[in-house]
């Protein structure tokens, strides 16, 4: 997926929460998924894609993101829960991985 985005990870349902924002969201997850870069998200271990929205431009998305990383958690999971209630793994659903996070075998 090429769009400037938002996304959120978390740790867990309910667990340690991640804000960020990029314009290649599949490869941007796939980098905190396979711990690929030092940081908070390998240190918790956030590896959850639980909230994306897709934005116009990336101005939009970047005013949008420090906008939500200024809100209290619980702002921040009623907006995962009002769209992810069971708090899956968007990567999954958008990538055809398995729950590991891995591509499955195509047959």
């Amino acid at each position: 997926m090429r769009a400037p985005c938002v996304y959120i990870l978390a740790s867990k349902r309910n667990g340690t929460l991640y804000v960020g924002v990029t314009s290649e969201l599949v490869r941007r997850v796939w980098e905190h998924k396979s711990s690929e870069i030092a940081g908070f998200t390998r240190k918790y271990g956030i590896k959850l894609l639980v909230y994306v929205e897709v934005h116009i431009t990336m101005s939009a998305a970047i005013v949008r993101e420090k906008q939500i990383k200024k809100w209290r958690r619980t702002w921040k999971i009623a907006l995962i829960e009002r769209d992810n209630p069971e708090w899956r793994d968007l990567y999954n659903e958008m990538t055809g991985a398995a729950p590991g996070g891995f591509p499955l075998a195509r047959e």
